[in-house]
């Protein structure tokens, strides 16, 4: 039961909240981060997220994170459009023209761009280009741990602070499929001979790191095209059989930021992710530690993980 003296307390705090709002000690917001630079070679979400946004002004490009040749061009006629200098560059010239500001109710190419940077700061949200609840709920939550107006409206000052910081902003780990695809329980099945995980998605689903770390790309018969990522938990992590790399060899990844699109390749007898989490020398079971991910708690460590109990 609240008592007299408990709601005296609530409403001077509401009174000196007041205050301080009006005497201007409200929480700033951090000094916006620089524009990233990007050019031909540049690869990984922000890649894609000016290919969605080139995409949402007219040009006719695939959104899939490397730059290259066709992004160079499309580049180049934007700046021609608005008045720039046409070098096919994207830095602080031409980020302000090329960002749209979306928000709840939206829909299209934009709204993928902001999901994808988003997922960088480690959202996992389906890049679906529908900005509903999840959506505008990231948004929001990301916007106050920036200090800026939390209104979940993706405009010039958020699409900032969202393209020039890297992806470990939104929490400290991530699930490898946007949470929205796969059920808690896809995380426990067991593999069938050795700890390992097999996540049933098809061809083309965007595939998120799960925790900060360097990631490399592999492609051999056995994995097929994927990623190694070395944690900086000590694990190193492996993502198999990706129909697509989305990230260049050496990057720094956050947790969600998107590595690649999953597939078929490699020793596969399906579309499927397949992920390994390696710690002390030994394959560890990763079902325990994305469950706990998937539940939002803090995960086991990753040397605590089973070596068995996670086989068929």
């Amino acid at each position: 039961m609240r008592t007299r003296s408990g709601r005296a307390w609530a409403a001077m705090a509401a009174l000196c909240a007041a205050l301080m709002m009006s005497f201007g000690f409200a929480p700033q917001a951090t000094a916006a981060p620089a524009w990233p630079v990007m050019s031909n070679g540049s690869s990984g979400p922000d890649v894609g997220a000016a290919q969605y946004l080139l995409r949402s002004h007219g040009h006719d490009i695939a959104a899939d994170g490397a730059f290259g040749p066709g992004t160079e061009n499309a580049t180049r006629a934007f700046q021609e459009s608005k008045g720039y200098a046409a070098d096919g560059v994207i830095g602080a010239e031409t980020w302000p023209g090329l960002v749209v500001t979306v928000r709840e109710g939206n829909s299209g190419d934009a709204v993928a761009a902001a999901q994808t940077v988003l997922n960088k700061h480690g959202y996992g949200l389906a890049v679906d280009g529908q900005f509903g609840p999840g959506t505008a709920s990231a948004a929001r939550s990301f916007q106050s741990e920036q200090g800026l107006e939390a209104d979940g409206i993706v405009g010039p000052q958020t699409w900032q602070h969202l393209l020039g910081q890297g992806g470990s902003g939104g929490g400290d780990h991530s699930l490898p499929i946007a949470r929205d695809a796969l059920s808690r329980d896809h995380y426990g099945a067991p593999h069938h001979d050795y700890p390992a995980l097999d996540l049933p998605v098809g061809t083309g689903t965007p595939v998120y790191a799960v925790d900060s770390g360097v990631a490399n790309q592999i492609n051999n018969d056995r994995c097929g095209l994927g990623y190694e990522v070395a944690a900086d938990n000590g694990a190193t992590y492996y993502f198999c059989h990706f129909s697509a790399h989305g990230v260049g060899s050496g990057t720094r990844v956050g947790p969600g930021t998107q590595l690649g699109l999953s597939g078929n390749t490699g020793n596969s007898t399906g579309p499927h992710l397949h992920i390994e989490i390696v710690a002390g020398g030994a394959n560890r079971c990763p079902q325990p530690y994305l469950q706990a991910v998937y539940d939002g708690s803090n995960p086991p460590g990753v040397g605590d993980l089973p070596t068995s109990g996670c086989i068929e």
